[in-house]
């Protein structure tokens, strides 16, 4: 007498979510670049992007815009993990964020108008860029 053993395996579905962190680097990118193209329009039209008579080099521009963008991609991902309205509260964030950006810009003693000017507007292009690819992604989430 043989018996016969059938196994039911149960699948469970696993919601996929749109990718954050490529798409976030790529748009870090892009936002490094923005923020390059700033300064760069900047120091052409005379601007001398000068801190205690120090010039700022244009690579640093690329390069912290690209390091605080990815903190922003953390961030992105920290509110799709963590709340229950992620793209509100990231937007919130953000906005607090780059508004609070523009304070050391005007503080600095040693900056004339037209660097404190181009310095917030660098702030304003990486954001332009960075925060709606993110928040696209979010929405894509929810």
């Amino acid at each position: 007498m043989s018996e016969v053993l059938t196994v039911h395996e149960q699948s469970r579905v696993v919601p996929t979510r749109p990718a954050l962190w490529w798409p976030g680097v790529a748009l870090s990118a892009g936002g490094a670049i923005a923020a390059s193209l700033v300064a760069g329009a900047a120091r052409a039209a005379g601007a001398p992007l000068e801190v205690a008579g120090e010039a700022i080099p244009l690579f640093a521009f690329a390069q912290l815009a690209f390091i605080f963008s990815l903190l922003g991609v953390v961030l992105a991902a920290a509110c799709r993990r963590y709340s229950r309205r992620p793209v509100g509260v990231f937007l919130r964030m953000t906005f607090a964020l780059v508004v609070l950006s523009f304070i050391p810009d005007l503080l600095t003693p040693d900056i004339d108008a037209a660097s404190r000017v181009a310095l917030i507007c660098s702030h304003i292009a990486v954001a332009a860029v960075v925060i709606p690819g993110l928040e696209a992604r979010l929405r894509q989430a929810s």
